[in-house]
């Protein structure tokens, strides 16, 4: 779940629960009739972007990213008129969202409606191709006061789109939090809130009416963090598993591999039980952070790269899901930048795949995927010290890639190229630079306690030619030990973070280990 800023409205924070008990074989799969939306014909993988980073970048240049990164689906927290300008005669495909402050007057008048149609997609459309309206951000469980406004706001907008005649083209829903489903594993025995049915089922009715999927914002890495020792990491992370260790679901024997898979069936099943099984679910967030405080210890760049990679490759091969092989859900990975602007915990602002400057964070490993993010498959990728450490960490850092990480620090001895200037930060991104392409470039290989970063700006200078720059010789030298120098101390930098609860409530898990004969 994406929290306001602080400037805004505060929301009801939640927390995940598990009940552990048994439960009984009972259901059979249903049998699902896939609803094919207009907006794709295929699954795909988009991103959310979020904009309380500082010093951020120009809608045009952001725009230009999003194109060399390849990236052709966007999903907006509002529906900001510059990045929808920027978007024009592009081919990327853009959500654009009403923020839960505007529900009260959307769905109380239907003119306040149709102005906010008019404004933010009869006047970009079809020049900004718009593909969806997402209609507030979990408003049954964070802002409840507002459920009864969510169907009317919603009806209201598609109504204008009628009047427009782009109800065709552009859908509307309303992204949930996972706990609005109960009993969440064995996907089976899941079921909506029963406190919240008056609201889902006519929603769920107008999504069947319109071909509108149901949108749903789901985090693993909140389940493994809140049940460690019941749900294994490998399981969150998408990473292969033996046939002990996969989830089973004892009503339809369906193995689960992912948590996000059961995840995504659960909401299939508990559609079914209000007699919905024309309507696809739509994953409006999903995501990792790659660092947090001490009490996230798992919030890594390695466990964020693995899930990213992974949860992109799900997607792109279209293994649908256990209960549905046939049907693969859309994912908006949450999310394109790091928010440095958001309030603790630390790992509220480490989402993102890349910095406000469009540095990567780390390279998701999604080879053989598509051109889904360039980042992956460029060899033009540099590790070097970030700005603002201080020269302590630095210097012991750069002591261990010389030392026990084996890197090459020859260049960096006094007479050779890369000797000047004699800093630490300058050796230290040689030394980051040498033991990262070393490792071929592998997740958690720029990392170093998080004082170095992945860069595609060539470090090199004068005669000094960076281990990884296209223009390196292959010059062999002995590696040294260690390497001391002086220069100036750098003052560390501090950023402030905001908290991310995702409400996901499971109940009646229990993990059934079926042998395989031999």
């Amino acid at each position: 779940m994406r929290k306001q800023s602080s400037s805004s409205s505060s929301m009801a924070s939640t927390k995940l629960t598990l009940l552990l008990t048994t439960f009984l074989f009972s259901s059979l799969p249903f049998t699902f009739s896939q609803a094919k939306s207009s907006e794709d014909s295929e699954p795909y993988v988009g991103v959310n972007i979020g904009t309380d980073v500082s010093k951020l970048i120009s809608p045009s240049e952001i725009v230009s990213f999003l194109q060399a990164q390849k990236i052709s689906h966007v999903r907006l927290y509002d529906a900001d008129q510059d990045i929808l300008k920027s978007l024009a005669r592009t081919k990327i495909r853009v959500m654009i969202s009403v923020p839960n402050n505007q529900l009260l007057a959307i769905g109380s008048s239907n003119t306040t409606a149709a102005s906010w149609i008019d404004r933010n997609v009869v006047a970009f459309y079809p020049e900004t191709l718009i593909t969806g309206v997402s209609v507030g951000d979990e408003v049954l469980t964070t802002v409840p006061s507002s459920s009864p406004l969510l169907l009317p706001a919603i009806e209201s907008l598609y109504n204008a789109l009628v009047s427009s005649n782009l109800h065709t083209q552009i859908k509307i829903s309303t992204p949930h939090a996972a706990s609005v489903i109960l009993d969440t594993f064995p996907p089976s025995q899941a079921f909506f809130n029963q406190s919240l049915t008056q609201y889902i089922l006519p929603l769920l009715q107008f999504l069947s009416k319109t071909g509108s999927p149901l949108m749903m914002n789901l985090y693993p890495y909140y389940v493994f963090m809140q049940n460690k020792g019941v749900v294994p990491l490998d399981n969150a992370l998408f990473k292969p598993l033996t046939p002990s260790k996969e989830m089973v679901d004892p009503n339809t024997l369906l193995h689960y591999t992912s948590v996000l898979d059961a995840m995504i069936d659960a909401a299939y099943f508990s559609m079914k039980n209000l007699n919905i099984t024309d309507v696809v679910v739509q994953v409006s967030e999903s995501g990792w952070p790659s660092k947090g405080d001490s009490k996230e210890p798992y919030a890594t760049i390695d466990n964020a790269d693995t899930y990213n990679s992974n949860l992109i490759k799900h997607v792109l091969d279209r293994s649908g899901t256990p209960l549905h092989p046939e049907t693969t859900s859309s994912v908006y990975i949450y999310e394109l930048f790091n928010e440095d602007l958001r309030s603790p915990p630390l790992s509220e602002a480490n989402w993102g795949l890349f910095y406000g400057n469009f540095t990567p964070v780390y390279l998701l490993h999604v080879s053989g995927s598509g051109t889904f993010l360039a980042n992956d498959t460029t060899n033009l990728t540099y590790c070097i010290a970030m700005d603002g450490v201080d020269q302590r960490t630095l210097q012991a850092a750069l002591d261990w890639a010389c030392g026990p990480g084996r890197a090459n620090c020859s260049e960096i001895q006094p007479g050779e190229d890369c000797y000047y200037p004699n800093n630490v930060k300058n050796h230290a991104s040689y030394a980051f630079d040498s033991y990262y392409q070393k490792e071929g470039k592998a997740a958690g290989s720029c990392d170093f306690k998080g004082v170095a970063t992945i860069t595609t700006t060539d470090p090199s200078h004068g005669s000094c030619t960076f281990p990884g720059s296209k223009k390196m010789s292959n010059k062999t030298k002995q590696a040294v030990n260690s390497t001391h120098i002086s220069g100036a101390a750098e003052r560390s930098r501090f950023i402030a973070f905001s908290s991310k609860e995702l409400v996901v409530s499971f109940s009646s898990l229990l993990f059934f280990h079926l042998m395989t004969p031999c």
